[in-house]
């Protein structure tokens, strides 16, 4: 039985909203305020809590670290109190809760990470780190499973759970060591040493993770093996080589996994910042209190000369990855069946089948707008297209192509189809499209206009360089009407929400593989009116989040209560918003004979 209900009030601003686990000493919850933002909440009831787990004021001595911590990659904290209940004695702290993606499932999802991505990702955890041992604190439980890539910070990757959190230990540390993960951790800790080194050793041990899509050596052991014999199998996997055999590994990041996990305990990291410094660079140092940027030390950077040839040099340059072809393609999308169908047979059939294409002399589309309202899958979807047909796929953002110079951004559109056709054949998603080409009428900037022009110019039969396009907006209307003409953009396809039928195969999409009990996801679709494809993504994380934290299946009543506790993202309003627009630019393009596509 729990100490909290729902719905009751939590310092006259938050409410429960539901339990999420609970223990002995120890329960967790999910709080909401007035505007429905949701909040973490970990209860102790101090009688049952463990000696080790209190600081000499009889304090939860978690609670009182995290109340001083304040960083961008450590989860937020935001209040914490005590109150008396029939149980005894009881302290409590909130957080901001974890909304995200937890780096576990991000490599479950896609296997290996990319080079660029695993290394911006390590940068974050290895920060997180650096702040917490300039406290002189240690985290003990670094892996990805504690590792939350933000919803609210853009993917900022931030630590969480700080129940191991403390200072160095020799012997026996002050916390349950029973739940740590012997995969990502240092062999000195199984004899009781935790140091800098070991937070260290555990951060390098995911970041290899993220690159070969595996925990360091992968030692094999039963789940519900006892910790001892899970130590012995790490153990006796670290006698031998590791395997260091990772596509598009630099020599930076292969130094750091050899001088982090491969080499004598002497040899390896005592500080983080040794390890950003082989990394490529130091962590940027912040100004003093009251000196400009007119007072900091000239380099050679800020000579014009050496200044202009770098601009000419990388200005010019997309930012842009290229994605190999392989994947699942359509299988991964549930739903959009029309829109697949259309696809396989006017596009997908002309590009694979070249033979036949050339003997009836066809041309595939130059390029296609899929438009909706947001979170309806329209980027996802380019994505498995590019899957589909085997090849290439490039997303575009519009920071990819920007430039504080003149003409730069001109010069960065000519280098993205240049990359494109050299790849080819590839298949180039522009997100948010109006950002890149907005109507025109009115501007007051030659420049701008430019950058329209620019892309004109490279759109124009595009197809016959091996590019197909794929646009995505939740405003076509505001996109310049030069774009929206045949040997450009020959398609516009509204993407609806989804009915039904299709988020029912969404649940069914995103809950397998994923450890379920009896769910019944026609009745989840019901429940789930109005949601969008996202919606459903992220509920169906915040179930999955729940029950791993349970270390439990996903139930029909779990998934319940998070619909509830939950809510659509696009308001009804906005629905009559875009059926309007829908109306207005079926009359502007007469192209297409399919006049309706997406999920009926």
């Amino acid at each position: 039985m729990s100490i909290l209900k729902d719905g009751q009030s939590i310092e006259n601003k938050y409410k429960v909203v539901f339990l999420i686990n609970a223990n002995d000493y120890c329960e967790t919850y999910r709080l909401a305020d007035e505007n429905g933002t949701p909040y973490f909440l970990k209860l102790y009831i101090i009688k049952n809590t463990p000696d080790r787990l209190l600081n000499d004021n009889g304090e939860v001595s978690e609670i009182v670290k995290c109340a001083e911590l304040k960083h961008p990659n450590i989860i937020s904290y935001v209040a914490s109190g005590r109150f008396i209940a029939a149980e005894g004695a009881c302290q409590y702290m909130i957080t901001i809760y974890f909304s995200g993606e937890l780096l576990v499932e991000k490599i479950q999802r896609e296997g290996r990470i990319a080079p660029a991505e695993a290394t911006e990702i390590f940068k974050g955890i290895l920060s997180g780190l650096r702040y917490l041992h300039e406290k002189g604190l240690l985290h003990n439980d670094i892996t990805p499973r504690n590792i939350m890539l933000s919803q609210k910070t853009g993917g900022i990757p931030e630590l969480i759970d700080m129940g191991h959190l403390g200072r160095g230990a020799a012997g026996s540390p002050a916390f349950d060591t029973s739940d740590l993960d012997p995969r990502y951790c240092a062999n000195s800790t199984f004899g009781g040493l935790y140091n800098d080194r070991s937070d260290i050793f555990s951060a390098i041990a995911v970041l290899y993770a993220m690159l070969a899509g595996k925990a360091p050596w992968e030692p094999q052991y039963d789940i519900n093996a006892t910790r001892q014999d899970k130590i012995k199998a790490v153990k006796k996997a670290r006698g031998t080589a590791l395997d260091l055999d990772i596509e598009g590994l630099t020599p930076e990041l292969r130094h750091v996994l050899e001088r982090g996990l491969t080499a004598t305990g002497a040899d390896r990291y005592d500080r983080v910042t040794q390890v950003l410094g082989d990394l490529g660079g130091e962590e940027a140092p912040q100004a003093p209190a009251g000196r400009g940027a007119g007072s900091r030390t000239r380099t050679k950077d800020d000579d014009p000369v050496n200044r202009s040839d770098r601009e000419s040099a990388s200005d010019t340059e997309a930012g842009v990855t290229i994605k190999r072809g392989g994947g699942n393609g359509f299988a991964d999308i549930a739903g959009m069946q029309e829109l697949k169908d259309m696809l396989t047979q006017r596009v997908i059939f002309v590009l694979k089948d070249t033979e036949r294409s050339q003997k009836y002399r066809i041309t595939p589309p130059n390029g296609m707008l899929l438009y909706g309202p947001p979170g309806c899958g329209k980027s996802f979807f380019a994505e498995k297209f590019a899957e589909e047909t085997g090849f290439n796929f490039i997303l575009v953002k519009a920071s990819d192509l920007g430039s504080i110079y003149v003409h730069g951004t001109q010069g960065k559109i000519a280098d993205l189809f240049k990359k494109a056709e050299k790849n080819a054949p590839t298949v180039l998603c522009f997100d948010e499209f109006d950002a890149f080409v907005p109507n025109r009428t009115g501007w007051g900037g030659e420049h701008q206009g430019g950058e329209v022009n620019e892309f004109l110019s490279q759109l124009n039969n595009c197809s016959k360089r091996g590019i197909f396009v794929i646009a995505t907006s939740n405003r076509p209307d505001k996109i310049d009407p030069a774009v929206l003409r045949t040997g450009r953009i020959d398609k516009m396809v509204y993407v609806p929400m989804p009915d039904d039928e299709a988020r029912k195969e969404m649940f069914e999409l995103y809950l397998k593989g994923r450890p379920c009990k009896e769910i019944d996801c026609a009745k989840l679709a019901t429940l789930a009116d109005g949601y969008v494809a996202s919606d459903i993504a992220y509920v169906v994380n915040e179930a999955a989040m729940i029950a791993a934290f349970n270390d439990e299946e996903i139930t029909q009543e779990l998934m319940e209560k998070t619909i509830a506790a939950t809510g659509p993202s696009v308001r009804s309003e906005l629905l009559k918003e875009y059926e309007e627009l829908r109306a207005k630019m079926e009359d502007v393009d007469h192209r297409n004979s399919i006049p309706r596509i997406g999920f009926k």
